[in-house]
């Protein structure tokens, strides 16, 4: 563990070690969707969206067609909220706290988008309509205010490698989901699971 006297404890301990911010990280940030940056979120597949909640923070992945998050205006993002396991994790923290960040990921892009905001949870039909997949609607779509926008630069996507095909491990060299839930769960059936996701998964991606 961290000994008191080695862990930063206050913003003037933070400043000391890393400065201040200067140039182009404070002139990306702005308070609304620039043309530019609505292109990289028309782009975007797949987003990362963070809440806060009375039981602490959550992550969750949220992907579509590119352009699944619909730029309305340049204050003002949609966002529908797909068919899954029901936990509801992000929509239980935002009846709590409406603060909301979304990151913006591109296959092959190395930079990445921020946006910082306040969500509203609409479940007015004709908007509900209007992101129909397959025929089926969103049970919800998440209104998002937008407070501030930050475009990042690519040093972590390259450090990671993120996009490079030869980081790219089989699925097989992890445990698969009936395994882990299995070693989680007494008597749980992983081979029955695994063996019937695929069909599972394509009767309920909508």
């Amino acid at each position: 563990m961290t000994t008191t006297e080695n862990r930063i404890t206050s913003i003037a301990q933070l400043e000391e070690i890393y400065g201040h911010p200067s140039g182009a990280a404070l002139l990306k940030e702005i308070d609304y969707i620039h043309p530019h940056y609505r292109a990289f979120v028309e782009a975007a597949p797949f987003i990362v969206l963070s809440t806060v909640g009375p039981d602490g923070m959550d992550a969750s992945p949220r992907g579509d067609p590119a352009g699944f998050v619909r730029v309305h205006d340049e204050k003002t993002v949609m966002i529908p909220d797909r068919r899954g396991n029901n936990r509801t994790d992000t929509l239980r923290n935002l009846l709590h706290n409406p603060h909301i960040g979304l990151l913006f990921l591109i296959p092959g892009v190395g930079e990445t988008l921020r946006i910082n905001g306040r969500a509203e949870i609409s479940i007015e039909p004709a908007l509900l309509e209007s992101f129909t997949m397959q025929g089926k609607p969103p049970r919800s779509v998440l209104v998002v205010s937008v407070d501030r926008v930050y475009f990042q630069c690519q040093k972590a996507l390259i450090r990671s490698k993120l996009w490079d095909a030869a980081a790219q491990i089989p699925r097989t060299a992890l445990p698969s989901t009936g395994t882990i839930v299995a070693a989680l769960a007494k008597g749980f059936d992983a081979d029955t699971y695994d063996r019937e996701y695929p069909e599972r998964l394509r009767q309920t991606i909508y």
